[in-house]
């Protein structure tokens, strides 16, 4: 039976179609639109403190604006954002702007970085997740009359100086969301409010677990679905149990009164729970993929280090169609891809005002920089960011791939965070080679895709690691290090002709308890992230990385250390 809710979602969604074919036609004029975002920025801006600075009045060109002002990281931006939070919002803003929020994440010194959140920004924000949005219901039609499952973080875990909340900036778009998008979501806002990952996965399971009817599920790294799936198959006895029940008894710890605050949300299911029983019976296992036979898309990051955890989603959800949900950090969304089973999306051209430096002239003292609509099909780049936030040339060290264009906008993939290059002897290793190694020694040797790091060490001469769980090393033995050697020579021929002259030595094999992934990524995600949207570094070019997986695997109970 067609509700009324159906039809308002119906309409909404024709609406949003027509929408989204405007956009698309928009693309074709991306340029103009590109330089007309950043000079109406720079002109709103003018008279904040950074605006006077930078000279910001003088400015009437692209060419003007990068005379003006440099390419920058958030150390520049810092003391700048440091006086917003203070209350001093002139500091970045023009007069009268008002910050809703802080969206929170890691920094590379001790200190998080805090991007604020202006009422323009979050609007762009929530404008580019509805453009995927409706290409998602567009092609999934059947999703109108089916749930989501979401797995986002509190907007709320600090506050600023000021008393301006700081947190996650996903969690505010989920407790704002308009009567008829918010009916379609399994998980009460106050799920994002759960501190601890696994009781925070455990409530999500017992909630979405009673819904026979869930069609997309979404979060940022599919690792998170890989470790949600086994989670519901290893504690089905006890999520049955709750279903069945009425009740909500996670074995890892959750503050009581919000525990309580939740109980209403349980409601006992007693028919549920025998189906999900006879379902465990019948395959031996509960998975989501029994559990939701009519689920139609899985909404993950696709692109870089992640891509390692794909080839394990068929196993616990079946052929479910997946769909990349862009390019996006805390700085902002950059992209939206529009198609199932491709990680390329659309540069998101009406938010923010984009540059972009050439692979090999990242770092240097005078780079080239091209506008969006100056890209080469098949070429690496790194982004510059001009946003609402109140960054400007920011360079948030991601480095993507063109792979043509929609009109005069690119479309571009992810590959890996800059940081996540190393090159001591000139081997020039990059994380999204290090990645396709891995997959190919995988395919050949016809493991499970497993978590892993590929870390540097050197003494008398430079060595790398290949630090690796017990359960994958288990599969494999010994002999993975040099099959994943021979595909990364392959990929990479500097790095080949380094090993073979002696430069840099074979790849040694580091075996550690799976639990230390897990306390590695707790510790980076606590109290400055998501720990959904933690993004494993599977190279990575510091030091001490293997020194401080060392510390972590001795501090874990003597039962689980090696």
């Amino acid at each position: 039976m067609i509700t009324p809710i159906d039809v308002i979602r119906q309409s909404m969604l024709r609406v949003k179609c027509l929408k989204l074919r405007k956009y698309l036609e928009g693309a074709r004029r991306a340029q103009a639109v590109q330089r007309r975002n950043l000079l109406e920025r720079v002109a709103r801006n003018a008279s904040s403190r950074f605006g006077r600075d930078h000279g910001f009045g003088e400015i009437r060109s692209v060419a003007d604006f990068r005379r003006r002002v440099p390419v920058s990281n958030y150390e520049y931006h810092r003391p700048y954002i440091a006086d917003v939070m203070q209350g001093q919002t002139e500091a970045l803003f023009a007069p009268g702007t008002r910050v809703i929020m802080y969206a929170q994440t890691s920094g590379t010194t001790a200190e998080p970085k805090h991007i604020p959140v202006t009422e323009r920004f979050y609007r762009q924000y929530k404008k580019g997740w509805q453009t995927w949005g409706t290409g998602a219901y567009r092609d999934h039609p059947a999703m109108l009359r089916k749930l989501t499952l979401q797995f986002t973080s509190d907007w709320q875990t600090s506050r600023a100086p000021d008393g301006t909340p700081c947190g996650n900036i996903s969690g505010m778009a989920a407790e704002t969301r308009p009567f008829y998008i918010a009916s379609l979501f399994v998980l009460p806002a106050l799920v994002n409010r759960i501190s601890h990952p696994a009781a925070k996965h455990y409530t999500a399971l017992r909630l979405g677990l009673a819904r026979p009817n869930v069609g997309m599920v979404i979060t940022a790294n599919p690792s998170t679905l890989v470790e949600v799936a086994k989670r519901a198959d290893r504690e089905k006895e006890s999520l049955i149990r709750d279903i069945h029940n009425g009740t909500l008894s996670p074995s890892d710890p959750m503050d009581a009164s919000l525990q309580q605050s939740l109980e209403p949300f349980c409601k006992a299911d007693p028919k549920r729970a025998r189906h999900l029983e006879q379902l465990a019976e019948q395959h031996g296992r509960l998975l989501p993929q029994h559990a939701w036979p009519d689920m139609d898309l899985l909404a993950v990051w696709t692109g870089g280090s992640v891509g390692m955890y794909l080839s394990q989603l068929g196993e616990y959800f079946g052929d479910t169609a997946i769909r990349d949900h862009g390019i996006s950090a805390s700085e902002g969304r950059m992209t939206v891809p529009l198609a199932d089973g491709r990680p390329e999306g659309v540069l998101d051209y009406a938010s923010h005002y984009y540059e972009f430096i050439p692979e090999h002239e990242h770092g240097s003292a005078d780079p080239t920089v091209l506008e969006a609509h100056e890209l080469t099909a098949g070429e690496n780049y790194f982004i510059l960011l001009t946003t609402e936030a109140g960054l400007y040339r920011y360079d948030i060290h991601d480095l993507v791939k063109c792979h043509g264009y929609e009109g005069q906008t690119p479309l571009l993939t992810f590959l890996n965070k800059g940081k996540n290059f190393a090159s001591f002897t000139g081997e020039k290793l990059h994380e999204y080679q290090v990645v396709e190694a891995m997959r190919r020694t995988c395919n050949e040797l016809q493991l499970e895709g497993s978590t892993f790091t590929l870390a540097p060490q050197y003494s008398d001469r430079l060595q790398y690691f290949l630090i690796l769980g017990e359960k994958a090393h288990a599969q494999c033995g010994d002999g993975l290090a040099e099959r994943f050697q021979q595909h990364l020579s392959e990929i990479n021929h500097e790095y080949g002709d380094k090993t073979e002259s002696g430069r840099i030595l074979p790849i040694r094999l580091r075996v550690i308890p799976e639990a230390a992934w897990t306390k590695l990524r707790e510790q980076k995600s606590s109290g400055r992230g998501n720990f959904e949207e933690y993004k494993h570094p599977c190279l990575t070019r510091d030091l001490d990385f293997l020194p401080r997986i060392e510390a972590l695997v001795q501090s874990l109970e003597p039962a689980s250390a090696c």
